[in-house]
């Protein structure tokens, strides 16, 4: 195992850094030049906007993270990324072979957003925005934050209150310097800075949610978050759903390009580079505590929604094979429904609709989820594997004086374990991976612990390798698992044990 996962690591390591040194041969050097490009945006982001009425003959394609846009562009697989302009500076920081266009694509107002029909925190809002211009303090925090070097950051210290009315904040925080994770895994930056801000003004305690950018706008008119305060621009089309505060910064949208000469990245060697990704995304600011939380997140998902899923899925089972359409008929339309939508809309429905009125822990929600989904394909496991079992022998038990339940227990039971434990195993390392999207519902697990690191480091491979590596030695050591039950159900092991006592 140990030589198997060293192997994979460095082959996978091996690419990153073949691919991370590639150059695009058509370099753009204008606006001119990237007619016919690839282009990446920022899914939910005005990108989409901007790429379609700049390059309308561009290829565009959308990205969840701004990261896995500058992954694509490492791999040759675009050519451009639209972004807002202090994420450009951030990025070209530690990645010398990118820079952007010094012309603007677009100027944008950056505001607040809030539900529709929340008037009085709107006019609130507005006057604390219009103070914080007045009295300097926003033009202040663009010096502090937006800045051209890698020196630390300068928080202003804020005293936030500990009692009253929770006041819930929507971010992406892995668009440094708008918003992100320190090394202390508070989430910090420009806009969160500004939302403290406003907490102490207003005598609220403050809370952040964490997650995708395309997921905050459901999280505000679910009532999850009160407003969102991560660089949203106000947008025409966005009004028709919520309601902006006056802007508060004015962003630039620019093109981020390769540069068209780069010094070679080839001369460290392949170990050298591996050691600097290891220190930078791994020791510095002891960052693989997020690691660790993320892991620990990723398995308490995977192996409660398992454990919920198993005994739903059974229940289904039960139903399902009922003759009482009453039992049979809801267990089938339940089947059909789970199997036919996908797990991330299963997961965005139960969150943002059905517990849309309740201030419930994500996790949890996340459990419901994934189990409710592993129920419809389980159920159907316990079926045919029941199913499968000779009905003579059924009746067998029953004639030697069993009753129908201890005939289950001793008789169809341990043939249906054996029958559909290999299928089994597949549907549960397919949950462990499909967990990777609970960062949707602000979870922070594997998946989103990896987006934080390369958020503050902006090495667009070495966390995806790492992460892919975790979630390899989590389904091998969960399969190892199921399969020494699989062994020790089985009669011939059984007999080979005894054999050689």
């Amino acid at each position: 195992m140990k030589k198997s996962a060293i192997l994979v690591f460095a082959g996978l390591m091996f690419v990153t850094v073949l691919t991370g040194c590639s150059k695009t041969e058509n370099a753009i050097t204008s606006f001119d030049d990237a007619k016919n490009a690839k282009i990446g945006v920022l899914t939910g982001s005005t990108g989409e906007a901007i790429a379609a009425a700049k390059f309308p003959n561009a290829q565009v394609k959308s990205f969840d993270d701004v990261m896995d846009s500058v992954a694509a562009m490492k791999s040759g697989q675009l050519d451009a990324v639209i972004v807002a302009f202090p994420t450009a500076i951030q990025i070209s920081k530690l990645n010398p072979e990118f820079w952007y266009l010094p012309e603007p694509l677009q100027n944008e107002d950056t505001a607040i957003a809030l539900k529709k029909g929340n008037d009085d925190l709107l006019a609130t809002l507005n006057n604390i925005i219009a103070e914080l211009k007045a009295d300097g303090t926003l033009e202040s925090m663009k010096n502090r934050w937006f800045k051209a070097d890698l020196s630390p950051y300068k928080e202003m210290n804020i005293t936030l209150p500990t009692e009253g009315k929770l006041l819930k904040i929507g971010v992406s925080a892995a668009r440094e310097p708008f918003s992100f994770v320190d090394k202390n895994g508070k989430v910090t930056g420009h806009d969160t800075e500004l939302a403290r801000i406003i907490s102490a003004k207003l005598q609220r305690p403050v809370e952040f949610s964490d997650m995708k950018f395309m997921a905050l706008i459901p999280a505000l008119q679910s009532g999850k978050v009160d407003m969102i305060v991560s660089g949203m621009t106000a947008t025409d089309e966005r009004r028709k759903s919520v309601d902006f505060t006056q802007p508060y910064f004015a962003n630039a949208q620019v093109l981020f390009v390769k540069k068209t000469s780069v010094a070679s990245t080839t001369s460290l060697s392949f170990f050298k580079s591996i050691a600097n990704s290891f220190h930078s995304n791994i020791i510095q600011e002891e960052r693989y505590l997020l690691i660790l939380d993320g892991l620990k997140t990723t398995v308490v998902i995977s192996v409660l929604a398992t454990v919920f899923g198993t005994l739903l899925g059974a229940l289904v089972c039960f139903m399902r094979m009922s003759k009482k359409s009453v039992l049979n008929l809801p267990a089938k339309i339940y089947i059909s429904i789970l199997r036919g939508t996908p797990v991330l809309v299963v997961l965005m429905l139960i969150f943002y609709v059905v517990f849309a009125s309740v201030n419930i822990d994500p996790v949890p929600v996340a459990i419901i989820a994934f189990g409710m989904n592993f129920a419809a394909y389980v159920s159907e496991i316990f079926r045919t594997g029941i199913e499968g079992v000779d009905k003579g022998q059924i009746e067998a038990g029953i004639a030697m004086g069993f009753s129908g339940v201890r005939t289950f227990i001793y008789i169809v039971l341990p043939q249906t374990a054996r029958r559909i434990l290999p299928v089994y195993k597949g549907e549960f390392v397919s949950l462990v991976k499909m967990t990777s999207i609970v960062g949707y519902i602000a979870v922070q697990d594997l998946t989103k612990a990896s987006d934080i690191v390369r958020s503050r480091t902006f090495d667009a491979f070495f966390p995806l390798v790492m992460v892919a590596i975790l979630y390899f030695l989590i389904s091998w050591f969960l399969m190892q698992s199921l399969e020494y039950v699989e062994r020790i159900t089985d009669p011939k092991f059984k007999r080979r044990k005894m054999s050689n006592a």
